[in-house]
């Protein structure tokens, strides 16, 4: 067994990792690899089936601490701030170190949609994992060093870097709102790492590559879920697309896998780990001060720590 970083065999405790839609595909993934390196495992997700499904696989490995499974739709502020508030009571009780959470939350919608009154896309892929990060952040700096993992996605590079509002003008496609969300989340996550820096609570993006999962399964073979240009070419897209989710989801997950638990990472913080486990460079956008300003003027506004 590999064990994570500041671990020393022989002397292990219990800490404990977060999971956000760790149910099913590249979550339940990264969930078994975390169960494997030592971590006590809690999954997240909507289904309780799903749920008792994911939590029997991780047992079935006999990890050093049994997993369990919290409902939570992480589309509802108000449960995802529940969801924070029983995870870090929790913790405060029990005395076990929240040491990882890893917001493996996302989805992409084909038609636009809306959850708790905000475009769905932007609350599922940033503003839901944005909110329990901040929320749990007392926490994890408490139980530090600690790690946080949020997942990004290359769609990140074909994204619209307007940040004015929650929604940008012009036409909604699903794969480019995507791929918007995801790069708010990325900027927020490296900005996240500098406000973070001295605390011994690191900050990390995970890019999993693309892996046939419900998601992709569902939306990446709608053709309104590109721009009226990328319509024209469908055809090619379409392959492209499939070329790229066709990955299994256990290979997708290493990169939050290694996020999470590997020791070279130790003391470093604001690295984007890409799909072959690697360093790689995040798009200009992500590192750029106005977008990050923008993006936490939006999440601070749209997402409240505190229920309005």
């Amino acid at each position: 067994m590999s064990y994570p970083y500041g671990w020393v065999e022989g002397h292990m405790t219990k800490k404990a990792a977060v999971v956000t839609a760790g149910t099913a595909g590249i979550g339940l993934e990264t969930a078994l690899g975390l169960a494997d390196a030592g971590l006590s495992v809690t999954v997240v997700g909507r289904n309780a089936d799903r749920g008792a499904q994911a939590v029997d696989r991780i047992n079935a490995m006999n990890p050093a601490h049994p997993a369990r499974f919290l409902p939570a739709d992480l589309g509802s502020l108000d449960q995802v701030r529940a969801l924070a508030d029983q995870i870090a009571a929790e913790h405060a009780t029990s005395g076990d170190p929240l040491t990882v959470l890893v917001n493996n939350v996302g989805a992409m919608f084909p038609e636009r949609q809306t959850l708790d009154g905000i475009e769905a896309s932007f609350l599922v892929n940033h503003l839901s994992p944005y909110l329990l990060t901040e929320l749990l952040l007392p926490t994890l700096t408490t139980d530090a060093p600690s790690r946080i993992v949020n997942v990004t996605s290359g769609a990140v590079r074909a994204a619209k870097r307007s940040f004015d509002a929650v929604e940008p003008p012009g036409g909604y496609y699903g794969f480019h709102w995507y791929g918007r969300a995801k790069l708010a989340n990325l900027a927020y996550t490296l900005d996240l790492a500098t406000r973070l820096q001295g605390t011994a609570v690191s900050v990390f993006a995970a890019d999993p590559g693309g892996a046939a999962t419900d998601m992709t399964n569902g939306t990446m073979t709608h053709p309104k879920i590109v721009s009226p240009a990328l319509r024209l070419l469908w055809p090619l897209v379409r392959r492209k697309f499939e070329r790229s989710t066709s990955g299994p989801a256990s290979l997708a997950a290493r990169p939050s896998i290694v996020a999470a638990t590997d020791a070279a990472l130790t003391g470093r913080t604001g690295i984007v780990i890409g799909a072959r486990t690697h360093p790689v460079t995040p798009p200009r956008a992500a590192t750029d001060p106005r977008v990050a300003q923008d993006v936490r003027r939006l999440s601070e506004r749209y997402a409240p720590l505190t229920a309005t």
